[in-house]
């Protein structure tokens, strides 16, 4: 006889059926009470022993954590907060689990503390209900580009190029560190290098997406990414995924339209597919908000605030219109932004970002055309405006609670325009010579955006740490387990 998920009999009334269920040990009360969970659900299923007919030393084993075999008969429970339970009739450990040194007991932990014993903490219901809802993201990210006809690529992760021109990279070597080898000026000699060239970590897969896009049409790449950014904010990692669609013949229209219909359509398969894991999430923000003063709780609880991304029309606003709203702004003007805006060409904060979100249009916002100075050199650039600023057809949207969600842009599809820009950022023409190569043969207009994957589950679970939405975090001198 085969045991039953729990998630399955918790929705059953096959009354008087025998089961087996086989899970980890969540509570033992009264010797007589045993919470077990298998992880199908964030829900325990109540096992009822009798006492009296067990031995002794058998229910001693039963402690947080142990794992455990019980058959029994599935009944209607008599007591408060469960519909079913099991009366045991047979028992077994099938793992001990020492109560004196297993972490996690049945109290309230910090996210600190399981963040030191992240190996353990998916054993948690927080932890369950949060990669319950990425594994459903990551599904539907796959299933909006299969029902599109995109064709996913694996693009690689050791690259010998920055796509962002960022410098902030992670370098791959199988150089003797204690003994590297020199050019006669002196310089590390990566001929003797594995690869013979210097190599990193990829930061994007973009740019190899872009010479994908230009036979296949429309391409995604969803991979691991890697920044040697020095940073320890609650928004950054060292290691994370992206999802980095391209499309041959999209403008930017095009692209500020398929990225607001990948948001929505990931967002709603998440609120359907989990309803039990974002309602558990709903309910712990608003327990945890309770220890926060009034002004500085969310409008909205966790539900809300997903549907408000769902039930609005995303606003597209240019960057130029977004300096003048936030010029003329109250905490502009009253200097209650910590980065006052007092001119145009400002690299906005997610301060910024938030306000037009939240309080101005109060609906998600995307930013486009901003000044070619503060984006990257493949951007598409506009012709001047009246003043005579440059701008590229970049686009970003933003949501509330988080600032930036997706950053985007029209690729710059002319040759010289491109190799002009490369030289005024310093990007050697040799070094992208493959890259350029979309340029000098067939070029087309095309477009393409980047999505954090982490960000769009950190925003979806309500969560406020980015450290709590991946299994393993990798931040500045941590990469435990």
């Amino acid at each position: 006889m085969e045991h039953t998920r729990i998630k399955e009999l918790l929705g059953s009334d096959e009354f008087g059926k025998e089961v087996i269920v086989k899970g980890w040990v969540r509570t033992f009360r009264n010797n007589q009470f045993i919470a077990i969970n298998d992880g199908s659900s964030i829900n325990n299923i109540q096992a009822v022993v009798d006492f009296e007919n067990t031995e002794e030393a058998l229910l001693k084993r039963v402690t947080t954590g142990a794992a455990i075999r019980v058959k029994g008969t599935l009944i209607e429970s008599q007591g408060k907060g469960q519909r079913v339970e099991v009366k045991v009739n047979d028992l077994t450990i099938l793992g001990d689990s020492d109560p004196e040194k297993f972490p996690l007991q049945p109290k309230k932990h910090s996210l600190e503390f399981l963040r030191e014993i992240a190996h353990l903490r998916f054993r948690t219901g927080t932890f369950n209900a949060i990669f319950k809802v990425r594994n459903a993201l990551s599904f539907a990210v796959h299933n909006f580009f299969r029902e599109r006809e995109f064709v996913y690529m694996h693009t690689p992760i050791i690259t010998g190029s920055d796509a962002e021109g960022a410098g902030e990279m992670f370098r791959v070597t199988t150089l003797d560190l204690d003994n590297i080898p020199r050019t006669e000026e002196g310089k590390i000699d990566f001929k003797e290098d594995f690869f013979g060239k210097s190599t990193n970590l990829t930061v994007s897969g973009q740019l190899e997406g872009e010479l994908a896009a230009m036979a296949l049409g429309n391409i995604y790449t969803f991979g691991p990414t890697f920044r040697a950014e020095n940073s320890n904010t609650t928004r950054h990692l060292a290691e994370f995924w992206m999802i980095e669609p391209e499309m041959a013949f999209y403008e930017l229209e095009d692209n500020m339209d398929l990225a607001e219909d990948l948001l929505k359509y990931v967002i709603k398969y998440a609120l359907d597919t989990c309803p039990e894991e974002i309602e558990f999430l709903k309910n712990r923000l608003l327990e945890e908000e309770k220890s926060k003063p009034q002004n500085e709780r969310s409008e909205f609880d966790l539900v809300q605030k997903l549907n408000f991304v769902l039930e609005n029309s995303f606003e597209r606003v240019t960057y130029t219109d977004a300096i003048e709203i936030l010029k003329r702004s109250k905490p502009n003007q009253k200097k209650q932004f910590k980065y006052l805006i007092e001119e145009w060409g400002a690299d906005l904060q997610s301060e910024h970002e938030r306000y037009l979100v939240e309080k101005h249009f109060k609906k998600p916002v995307i930013l486009t055309d901003y000044p070619r100075e503060i984006k990257s050199f493949y951007m598409k650039q506009n012709a001047p405006d009246a003043e005579g600023r440059h701008t590229v057809r970049a686009m970003d949207i933003l949501f509330p609670g988080i600032g930036e969600m997706v950053g985007g842009s029209q690729r710059e599809e002319n040759l010289e325009k491109l190799l002009t820009r490369m030289a005024e950022v310093g990007i050697p023409e040799e070094e992208m010579d493959w890259f350029l190569d979309t340029r000098r043969f067939g070029s087309a207009p095309h477009s393409g955006f980047g999505v954090g994957f982490e960000r769009l589950v950190l925003f979806t679970t309500g969560m406020t740490n980015i450290r709590d939405v991946i299994p393993f975090p990798r931040t500045p001198k941590n990469a435990e387990f």
